[in-house]
This record gives C-alpha cells, structure tokens and sequence, in this order.
C-alpha cells in the first residue's frame, strides 16, 4: 500500500495554495452551504463568513495500491456456516440517528463532521459566481482610468530588465556586416591571389606585397567593435487605454402601506445582493436609489434600506423621476443603463397602465435590461398584468420574475443575472 504525501513547501506565512486546491475539491458542498446560509441571513449578515460543514465519508485522501500479481497458492480457513452460492446479509446500517458513522453504543468511537471556515471574500465569490450584468457594452473612452501595457517594437533607452538580447545582438550582427562586407570581399580576393602566386610563381616581393594588404585588412576588420551602444535594443511598453464599461444600476423600490415589513426585508434583501455584486465586480458602475409611495425620490444608500417613510401606491412617479434622472446625467451614448423595479404589485387602478407606456417609450429604449421582480406570495397582480404585455416587444432585455418567500430570493437574483444569459460586447 502506497500513500502520496505533498511535501512542497507553502507561501510565505500562508498555506494558500493547498486551501484554494481544497476549495476547488469541494466546491458543490461549499456552493450548496453558501446558498443555504443566503436564504437564511438577515440584511445586516450579507458580508460575513460562513461555516461549511462536509461529511467525513467525502474526505478521504486517494490512496494507490499494488495489484497482487505473479501465481500465488493460499489455504483458505473453512467455515461451518456458509457453502458455496450462499448469501451473506447485509450488516445492519446506522441506527443511532447521529451524524458520524457507526450506531448508538456505550462503547467505541464514531467520526464526525469535517468543518472549516470560509472567509468574507470566498463567501462573496461563490455567492457572485458565473453572474454577470447581461448585455453590457464598451461604449466610451471618456474619463478612463483604466490602462493595460502592451509591447510596442523596441527603443533605444529603457530599463535592463526590458533588455531585448536578440534583437541587440542581431542589431550588432548587421552593423558588422554593413561595416566590412567590402573590406571582406577585398580580403577573399587577395587570398586568391596570394594562392595563385604561391602555387605557379616565386614572385616574393609580390608575394610579401599581398601578405602586407592581407594583414592590413585583417586588422581593419578586428577594429570594427563586436556590440556598440547603438546596437542595443529595448522592449518598448507602452500603456494603452481600456474602453470603460460605465453602468448606472437603478434600484427602485415601492414603500407603500400595502409593502409589509415581511415584503420590505425580502425586497432590501434583495437590493443588498444586487449592491454587493455591483459594488464587487464593476468598477465603473453608479447605483441609484428610489423610493416611492405615492411621490417618488432619490435617496441615499441608508435612507433606501432604513428609512420607514411610507403612504399610498403610485408607482409611475417612480419611473418618471428614473426617465428625468437618465436624460440629465446618464447619456445613453456613453453609459449603460440597468433597472431593478421591487414592488408587491398592488399599484392604483388608472396608474399600471401608465407605468408600462412609460417604460415602452420613455426607459427601454435607453436601457439595456430592466428588471421586474414582485414580491407576492398571492396572485399577480395589477401592474404584473401591465408589464406582461412588454415582454414579447421588449425580449430578453426586459424579465420578471416572482418572490413568495425569503428562500426563493437568490435562486431568482441568479435567475436574473445569470451569465449564461448575459451578453456582453467586446
């Protein structure tokens, strides 16, 4: 029996390389503990760690063996109970209702559970995994931060670490040759000539006058340098804007009397998700918060989570004052725009109508998706009815999606920003 043992030394300090190697190993364990924990956290819980938990019968190391090979003879012990084509029951399984393996008793020791503890950072990783904003574009080069280097042929002057050997002695390569390319072909000349003087004539002071010129030469070309500082060459980086990726994410959200506490806490819950991954993965990308009731306004970061404003139900002021907010500061040339409406559906009678001209006419043309998600654990209702009508025109750049309960709100959030359905220009 063979055990592999990695030996290899870590990082500084860190044991990185062996932990990210057991993350990976374990990743569908570690995925469904992380969607678990999501659906179970309250609002202020979003960012922290979690604890995974991982049966003891999935860790166990590979072990390699050796096959038993060659002829080999044993003497088998006999049994008085079995004959051959007999069957042999099965061992009873656990019964003891404990995690670890083995059963209830007053004797022995069983395993349990394999726990470790993930970091804030791993959490968000695979909470945010394969999501992306769908149909994101490279539309600017204005106001760019972003640059990336990139070889540029090669310089005169630079630094010894973009030292270009080659192209330096290839430099110096050609510079000899241009230098004495007619002082060799004088140079092969005169040796055939002092050959032909040596084999058919005596002509010493010829003889010695072809020797002299031959040396003459030789030396001319020795003095010609092997590499001059002309002959060196350097890697020539440059930096290159990136195209920005510039986003707004409009999250709008109904405070009205008929959006219960219950409702609220799954709509921020919601909204919170949506944050993180913006804030997390897109430098570039502003996020607008609105409020409404029967008036609508934009609000701070805090005022949208806390504040416990409420009153009536007119959801078009919302989309007014998001048309307003987008024709004085979002051109639609240079930004992408995204929306994210949450409401429970119940909306006044004349205003669901309204609400769906306005996002025809005035918000999809200037948006790249936009969002509904109601949060019901009853029937549609008015304005779901209203946006139905939108899908066919609007296609996959408009979705709406349904919340009965806090364990559906990730499954929907991954539903609505999935990568697999976004499209993103290069």
């Amino acid at each position: 029996m063979s055990y592999i043992i990695d030996r290899r030394l870590n990082g500084k300090n860190k044991s990185m390389v062996n932990r990210q190697r057991f993350l990976r190993r374990y990743k569908s364990h570690i995925k469904k503990a992380v969607t678990d924990a999501v659906n179970q956290r309250s609002i202020t819980d979003m960012e922290r760690g979690e604890k995974i938990s991982i049966p003891t019968r999935d860790t166990a190391e590979p072990v390699f063996g050796h096959g038993e090979g060659g002829n080999r003879q044993r003497v088998l012990p006999g049994n008085k109970e079995f004959n051959k084509g007999d069957k042999v029951l099965r061992p009873k399984g656990n019964s003891g209702g404990g995690p670890g393996e083995g059963q209830a008793s007053n004797q022995g020791e069983g395993d349990d559970d394999f726990s470790f503890f993930i970091s804030k950072e791993e959490f968000l990783d695979y909470v945010f995994e394969d999501l992306a904003l769908p149909n994101l574009m490279k539309k600017t080069l204005n106001d760019h931060d972003a640059v990336e280097f990139r070889r540029a042929g090669y310089t005169a002057s630079g630094t010894a670490n973009n030292l270009a050997i080659v192209k330096s002695m290839r430099s110096a390569q050609a510079r000899r040759i241009a230098l004495t390319s007619s002082s060799r072909r004088k140079l092969k000349k005169l040796l055939e000539e002092l050959n032909e003087e040596e084999n058919t004539s005596n002509n010493l002071d010829k003889i010695n006058e072809l020797k002299s010129n031959i040396l003459s030469l030789e030396e001319k070309i020795k003095k010609v340098p092997f590499i001059d500082t002309f002959d060196i060459k350097y890697r020539n980086i440059i930096k290159e804007p990136v195209p920005s990726s510039k986003a707004v994410m409009f999250c709008v959200m109904d405070v009205s009397g008929s959006m219960t506490q219950q409702i609220k806490d799954m709509a921020k819950r919601f909204y919170i998700l949506l944050y993180l991954f913006l804030e997390r993965n897109y430098e570039k990308t502003e996020v607008v918060f609105i409020r409404h009731h029967t008036s609508a306004k934009e609000v701070s970061e805090q005022d949208f989570f806390y504040s416990r404003e409420t009153g009536g139900t007119i959801v078009s002021s919302a989309l007014e004052l998001m048309s307003d907010i987008i024709e004085k500061r979002y051109d639609p040339a240079e930004w992408n725009i995204y929306g994210a409406q949450a409401s429970d559906g119940d909306n006044w009678d004349d205003d669901s109508p309204q609400c769906a001209e306005i996002l025809r006419q005035k918000i999809m043309p200037n948006t790249q998706y936009f969002a509904y998600i109601e949060i019901t654990p009853n029937a549609h209702q008015a304005l779901w009815r209203a946006y139905e009508n939108l899908k066919g025109p609007l296609g996959d750049r408009f979705a709406m999606e349904q919340i009965s309960n806090s364990s559906e709100i990730f499954p929907v959030f991954r539903d609505l920003f999935s990568r697999k359905q976004a499209k993103e220009a290069v």
